[in-house]
């Protein structure tokens, strides 16, 4: 085993961002075969574009460390709502995955905040 650093704990909002991305990489690569199945459009565009998206999705997990992470996580989900235009159905499945995109923003930002404040200790100063 290697002595280093201790690793980072991750935030819950991480936590969930990964999962919602993750998933949405299979939804993705699913969608792509059914694409290219229907013939939606050009078989190539549909392969190349799918590839895009689910390797984006993939990159992005390891970016939600950072600020910016979460900021392509959002472009993506309105990537996602647009694939509609080749598959109908992927516009609700896009705001579907809009839905619990912003869910676990926010409810992950809240349990985060709340757990810094329980680490901080206590805010009032007066003894009881």
């Amino acid at each position: 085993m290697r002595a280093g650093r201790p690793r980072r704990t991750r935030t819950v909002r991480e936590s969930l961002g990964s999962i919602v991305l993750g998933f949405e990489a299979v939804i993705v690569f699913l969608a792509t075969l059914v694409a290219f199945g229907l013939k939606a459009a050009d078989p190539v565009i549909v392969l190349v574009g799918g590839a895009v998206v689910c390797l984006a999705l993939v990159a992005t997990l390891g970016l939600l460390n950072r600020p910016a992470g979460f900021r392509i996580g959002w472009v993506l989900q309105f990537v996602i709502v647009a694939t509609g235009a080749l598959v109908p159905i992927m516009f609700v499945i896009g705001a579907a995955f809009v839905a619990l995109w912003t869910y676990c923003m926010v409810t992950g930002t809240k349990l985060d905040t709340q757990s810094r404040r329980a680490a901080d200790g206590p805010t009032d100063p007066t003894p009881t």
